[in-house]
């Protein structure tokens, strides 16, 4: 919902326009002229009787007027009352009452004359009155005693005030007296009851006079109503008189309408034009009526005509001689109607048509005077002269009176005079003066010279030319300096002079010349115009629905002319905004925070400059959940049912959807409530089940699109009936816990569904299928009992049924229950297993018998496992997998089972209680498959004409191997391949040399193996032959190793070439046709590790040099090891392990101290005389002068290698010596691998000297050096 609104230039320019008309009838103040009364006190002067009195009278002229007074139409002397003065300049009388004089003794009609050489001007006849607010007459009230139903009227009859007091009703406690359709204050100030009730007994019925001009109160004495009820009566007659004689009280009938006011049947009312007409009627009777107003002949007339005193008055505002008719009140109740007729007649005091204006004439000219007034009846007009009767005032020939105009003819300057017109008759008169001024001056311009004029384009512009002369000048536009005259219907010339362009446009813009010229003169005025660009909102706030402590913002974006400063006002519903730090006002928007119930309303943007303004609005709805019902109320209370009924509370601007009615058993479950029921949200009552003996009581929640009420207060309590239960337990179940037994179990009832105390419940079996009576206990507060000494696992029928102190709940259905399950007895027979591949085999096997399973056959468990491969007499640790078969199944499928592999199994049943005896295992054996890829290929001693190729067996060979196939072809320098060559070679070789190759080609190598099925997956490689016999000169990578866990790989390689290359390894699964991955080596390491494998797959890996012309070493086939089960420990975790480190570092630390203390004395250790003996040439000695190991040197890369170290100056390792020796992966390393394979310890080439400490050695600590430190 929005809103835009526009406040209009036109407005403003129009009153503009009438201001101008009027002031360019205004003579300049320094002419001379006749006086102009300027100020007046009203005609009706009611004075306050505590203050001085102030009766003004201000007037102008030139030469300044002076003032003389009549007071009850004789010369007041005020020289001659010493509390009378006049202002100095002015004619304003103040009467000095505050200084002793009495408000009364200047009572009367004042008329105040401005007189100087050019005529007299009078005032309007003022009559001074004090107001008056007398006190009450004394009186004495009797108490008024009315039979309950019957009319009342309470006098109040005010004091007579001047003016008339505002009268209201109160209590002793100064609280206003309610008021209804029954009772009501009327226009005379009673108070009328159409009919009283007990309730309107009371002592303090008090009417209040207000007086307004004196600020004061008076009270009436307090009356007294008593109301006799009809059943009161009749007990007070009855105990005093006989039963003859008990015949007036009757009960309380009802009653049609009687008129209390106005009475009879018709009225008149006259009322003056332009006042409010109020019309009243006010009617008694039971039930109280209802009062309808009509106009005999017509309509109300629309938008003025209001009701109030809850419909007895008719109020017309600003009435006309129109409204004059007869308006009929018709009174209506259930038993009929009466009605009241009111003839209205409208008046009207004299009102002017038009008015005498004030005439400015140069000598010889003519001109006319008009007075024409209305009113009903029709007004006299009567003329003075400078305030005397023009019939007796001097004569003047130029002048000539014809009813309500006065013609002047060849006036000259001794026809200025000063004349009232009077326009009276029985309701009032009209006063008023208009000079006639003879002047003879040129023109002169009253508008300032070079006005600048800025308004918006698309509006009126009014240029003015406020102008005077006499004779009149003639007024003429131009534009510009040298332009013509202004003429069209683009353009509207005003008689004072004002030039007005209806519709102002860009082009309009400039320089405008006034010229204004008479018979004695001429002059010219320049005026400037400018166009501006309209203010616009062209991003206008929009309606918006938030819930409570919501943040809500609105935009309000606008475009402006660059010249104008515009000021942007925000006001919510149509005033400033909440002083709250809640609201944010931004340069372009409105914020407010945590939005609450009162911040819903109408917001809008006001943008103003100085010449327009331009608004929008938008409403902010604030939404939340509703407020709580209350007023609960139970009615129509049944045994089973009862009727709740509730008033909704505020749905806080979202319509409620429904009601969500809650109950309360205060007898079983005090404080828990419970859904009862829900119903639409425009119902507020709803008839709701019951349950006996519950002692109910009720909530309503209400629920809207924004959430849920509070819950309403809770409701009276009512509590039902016993009875016998309704329902018996649900979910009874008869299931065996033990072989021997049965339980039986059922969900209890809750509390309320017990209908009665001592809840019990009936348990009932018997065994099905056996002609055998029912069974039966009877228990209390459980929901189990256990039937002991049953059979194993057969069939019961169950049943339980309710009962309390007032009897039994219907017959409960029964139940199919068994005793308790035992395992199985018998194992399936006649297994059989069908292998259909060397992966996949199918297990048959016959059912057992149902009673051997002793319990619900749950289906069949398949246990298999791999005895041995059959390709390798390795044994491992058996693993046994298990397939379950859901129900009476005989067979399954047995996948994932490897190749030219024996296995086991055997069958099982399965119950409820658990498995039965397995089957005999069943050996079965699978058929040889494909193999896996050969686990390396390595390409070596390359010649000119020949290579030597090395391979590993497959690591699964899945079979017997029977031969293995080589193909490889040549690659030429654009990447071409070459004609393919194949060679079959023995399963029992391990290396092949390739002969009669030619020299310096690059050849791509493709090895696989084979079993009697087929061929495996196949590895590729590549290699050159040399170009001569001379060493090659051409990097390359040789001799690549793998040493792979379960989820990573340790990469080394041998590289010769150029220093400073960058290495990458590239790997993928063995056997795939996937891209190869690529992980980039930092430095010029050679080893990496490769991360994030897959446990137990083969892949194939190869090292390449980035820049080096894109050679890669020969691919190597490795395997990643199976996934281990959890229970694998690290040995570093281990107890025995710990403590042996500690013993050793508890050991060395000994031993350090030994040292120390022999050092210190000057002597050798052991040690140091075991170094001395075993002394190493390439081993400097211990510096003397710090104590610190000296480091081993190396003359080329300055790799330092710690004291003790095996290994030999020239970096080689003995193969013998260790085949997983760290060294093999890579040159100059000292480390370890930890657990997931990541490289410890310092690579030499990035080796940085640091200064060593004490013992301490240039490399990070670990237990392997610390022991070899001091071997």
């Amino acid at each position: 919902m929005m809103k835009k609104m526009s406040i209009s230039t036109s407005k403003t320019s129009l009153v503009l326009l009438l201001c101008q008309i009027i002031s360019a009838l205004d003579v300049p103040l320094d002419l001379s002229q006749p006086p102009t009364i300027t100020q007046q006190s009203p005609k009706d002067y009611i004075v306050d009787p505590r203050e001085n009195i102030v009766i003004q009278c201000e007037a102008k002229g030139k030469p300044p007027p002076s003032f003389s007074w009549t007071r009850n139409g004789t010369h007041f002397d005020i020289d001659k009352d010493a509390q009378v003065t006049m202002k100095p300049n002015s004619g304003t009388l103040v009467i000095n009452i505050m200084n002793g004089g009495k408000a009364e003794a200047y009572e009367g009609v004042y008329q105040c004359t401005a007189r100087n050489e050019r005529g007299a001007a009078i005032s309007n006849n003022i009559v001074v009155r004090p107001s008056r607010s007398p006190l009450w007459t004394k009186e004495k009230l009797e108490p008024n005693h009315v039979r309950e139903g019957d009319s009342l009227v309470l006098h109040c009859r005010p004091p007579v005030g001047l003016p008339p007091p505002i009268i209201f009703w109160m209590d002793n406690a100064f609280q206003r007296l309610p008021q209804s359709e029954r009772v009501s204050q009327g226009l005379n100030g009673d108070l009328y009851f159409s009919n009283v009730q007990p309730e309107d007994t009371r002592e303090d019925y008090i009417c209040y006079a207000r007086f307004n001009h004196t600020q004061t109160i008076q009270q009436k004495q307090p009356i007294s109503v008593k109301v006799f009820s009809m059943d009161s009566l009749n007990d007070t007659i009855a105990a005093n008189l006989s039963d003859t004689d008990i015949f007036g009280a009757k009960p309380v009938t009802e009653r049609q309408p009687v008129l209390l006011t106005p009475t009879g049947s018709t009225s008149t009312k006259v009322e003056l034009r332009g006042n409010v007409l109020l019309l009243e009627c006010i009617a008694a009777g039971l039930p109280t009526p209802v009062i309808r107003w009509i106009k005999e002949g017509g309509e109300l007339p629309a938008n003025r005509t209001f009701f109030e005193n809850f419909k007895k008055t008719l109020k017309i505002i600003d009435v006309s001689e129109a409204d004059s008719g007869n308006y009929k009140c018709i009174a209506r109740n259930a038993l009929g109607s009466v009605h009241h007729v009111i003839s209205v007649t409208v008046k009207a005091a004299p009102y002017w048509i038009t008015a005498p204006r004030n005439l400015v004439l140069s000598p010889g000219e003519d001109g006319t005077l008009i007075c024409r007034a209305n009113g009903n009846p029709k007004p006299s007009i009567s003329w003075l002269a400078n305030g005397v009767p023009i019939a007796i005032a001097p004569e003047d020939p130029s002048r000539k009176v014809d009813g309500d105009t006065i013609i002047f003819s060849h006036v000259q300057e001794r026809s200025s005079a000063v004349y009232q017109c009077n326009a009276s008759n029985e309701y009032g008169y009209l006063l008023a003066n208009a000079f006639v001024n003879v002047l003879a001056e040129p023109p002169r311009i009253l508008t300032p010279a070079n006005k600048l004029y800025q308004v918006i384009a698309d509006s009126p512009a009014l240029l003015d030319c406020a102008y005077f002369g006499s004779p009149r000048p003639e007024i003429e536009w131009f534009k510009g300096v040298k332009g013509s005259i202004l003429r069209g219907n683009e353009y509207v010339f005003h008689d004072n002079g004002t030039l007005e362009i209806p519709v102002a446009q860009k082009n309009n813009a400039g320089t405008y010349t006034c010229v204004a010229r008479n018979e004695l003169g001429k002059i010219q005025n320049e005026v400037q115009l400018e166009i501006k660009d309209p203010t616009m909102i062209i991003k206008q706030p929009e309606y918006k629905v938030i819930q409570r402590y919501g943040q809500v913002s609105f935009e309000c974006i606008i475009k402006h002319d660059s010249t104008l400063l515009p000021t942007v006002t925000w006001l919510k519903d149509n005033d400033e905004l909440p002083d709250d730090e809640r609201f944010l006002v931004g340069k372009d928007n409105l914020t407010i925070m945590n939005v609450t119930d009162k911040d819903d309303g109408t917001y809008t943007c006001i943008v103003n400059t100085t010449l327009d303004s331009v608004s929008a609005s938008a409403v902010l709805t604030v939404v939340a959940r509703p407020n709580p019902p209350f007023d609960l109320e139970l009615t129509g209370q049944l045994e089973r049912s009862i009727d709740l009924s509730w008033l909704p509370g505020d749905e806080n601007n979202s319509p409620i959807t429904s009601f969500v009615i809650e109950f309360e058993d205060a007898l079983h479950e005090p404080g828990v409530w419970r859904y009862q029921t829900e119903v639409p949200g425009s119902q507020t009552t709803a008839q709701l089940k019951l349950s006996p003996y519950v002692n109910y009581a009720f909530r309503v929640i209400a629920v809207n699109r924004i959430g849920r009420s509070q819950p309403s207060e809770p409701s009276e309590q009512y509590l039902t009936k016993s009875a016998s239960p309704d329902e018996n337990p649900a979910n009874v179940q008869g299931i065996g816990s033990e072989p021997d037994n049965l339980v039986i179990t059922w969900e209890p009832l809750k509390g309320f569904q017990s209908n009665g105390p001592g809840l019990q419940y009936k348990v009932s079996w018997r065994q099905k299928d056996v002609d055998d009576e029912w069974t039966s206990v009877i228990v209390a507060n459980v929901s189990k009992y256990i039937v002991s000494g049953t059979p194993t696992f057969v069939p019961y029928e169950v049943k339980v049924q309710a009962l309390n102190d007032l009897g039994y709940a219907p017959e409960p259905s029964e139940v199919i229950g068994h005793s308790g399950e035992d395992l199985p007895m018998v194992a399936p027979g006649n297994v059989q297993v069908h292998v259909i591949n060397s992966t996949l085999a199918k297990v048959h096997w016959d059912p057992v018998p149902l009673k051997s399973v002793r319990g619900h056959l749950q289906g069949y468990k398949v246990y298999y496992w791999k005895v041995q491969s059959l390709s390798r007499r390795s044994r491992r640790h058996v693993e046994k997998k298990i397939l379950t078969f859901r129900g009476n199944k005989t067979f399954g499928m047995l996948p994932g089972l490897e190749p030219y592999s024996s296995y086991k199994l055997n069958v099982r049943v399965v119950n409820g209680k658990g498995e039965g005896p397995a089957s005999p295992d069943k050996v079965f054996k699978t058929p040889e498959g494909v193999p896996s890829s050969p686990s390396f290929l390595k390409i070596t001693n390359p010649t000119l004409d020949s290579l030597t190729l090395e391979w590993g067996s497959p690591t699964h060979p899945n079979g017997v191997l029977t031969s293995y196939t080589l193909k490889f072809q040549p690659i030429n320098n654009t990447h071409e391949l070459g004609p393919l060559v194949e060679i079959r070679i023995p399963a029992n070789e391990s290396s092949l040399i390739l002969k009669n190759l030619n020299y310096s080609t690059r050849y791509k190598f493709y090895f696989n193996a084979q079993t009697s099925v087929g061929s495996g997956s196949q590895i590729t490689e590549e290699a050159v032959t040399i170009m001569d016999e001379v060493q090659p000169l051409y990097p390359r990578i040789r001799n690549v190793t793998t040493a792979a866990a379960e989820t990573y790989a340790n990469i080394s390689w041998e590289y010769e070439g150029p220093d400073h290359a960058n290495f990458y390894v590239e790997y993928g699964v063995a056997g795939s046709k996937e891209d190869w991955k690529k992980e980039i080596v930092n430095g010029s390491r050679s080893f990496f590790v490769l991360k994030g494998l897959t446990p137990g797959t083969a892949y194939k890996v190869r090292v390449g040099a980035e820049g080096l012309s894109g050679f890669r070493s020969s691919e190597d086939v490795f395997e990643t090891g199976p996934a281990m089960a959890s229970r694998q420990v690290d040995i570093a975790t281990q107890g025995w392990f710990i403590g042996l480190m500690c013993a050793v570092a508890l050991l060395i630390l000994i031993l350090l101290i030994v040292c120390f203390i022999r050092r210190n004395k000057g002597g050798k250790y052991p040690v140091k005389e075991k170094e001395d003996a075993h002394a190493d040439p390439e081993i400097q000695p211990m510096k003397e002068d710090d104590g610190t190991f000296g480091e081993y040197s190396d003359a080329e890369d300055h790799k330092p290698l710690k004291k003790g170290s095996r290994t030999p100056s020239d970096r080689t390792v003995k193969k013998e010596d260790s085949d997983d020796s760290l060294v093999d992966y890579g040159e100059g390393v000292n480390g370890q691998f930890n657990e997931d394979g990541s490289f410890i310890g310092q690579y030499s080439g990035k080796k940085e000297k640091e200064p060593a400490e004490g013992n301490e050695s240039s490399e990070a600590p670990s237990p392997v050096n610390a022991m070899n430190s001091f071997v």
